[in-house]
C-alpha cells in the first residue's frame, strides 16, 4: 500500500488567504487550511480516508504523476 510520502503534493495559496494542498495523482485528494501547515495536515487525513476506500474496494492507489510548473508567455 502506498503512503502519502510517495506522492507529489502541490501547495498553493487560495484567493481568500487560505491554502490548498492536493495530490494531482489522486482525484478528490485535496484539502484547505488557514495556513500551509493546516492544509497539509488536513490533506493527510483526506489521503488516509481515500486510501481506506481503495483498500476496501481491493484497488491500488494510482501511481504518482510528474508535475510541471510554468508561467504563461
Amino acid at each position: 500500500m502506498r503512503s502519502l510520502h510517495q506522492y507529489t503534493i502541490v501547495l498553493r495559496p487560495d484567493d481568500n488567504g487560505t491554502f490548498v494542498a492536493y495530490i494531482p495523482a489522486i482525484a478528490g485528494c485535496h484539502a484547505w487550511g488557514q495556513t500551509s501547515e493546516e492544509a497539509q495536515a488536513e490533506l493527510a487525513n483526506v489521503f488516509e480516508m481515500i486510501r481506506d476506500e481503495y483498500d476496501e474496494a481491493g484497488q491500488e492507489l494510482p501511481q504518482d504523476v510528474e508535475v510541471a510548473v510554468t508561467h504563461a508567455r
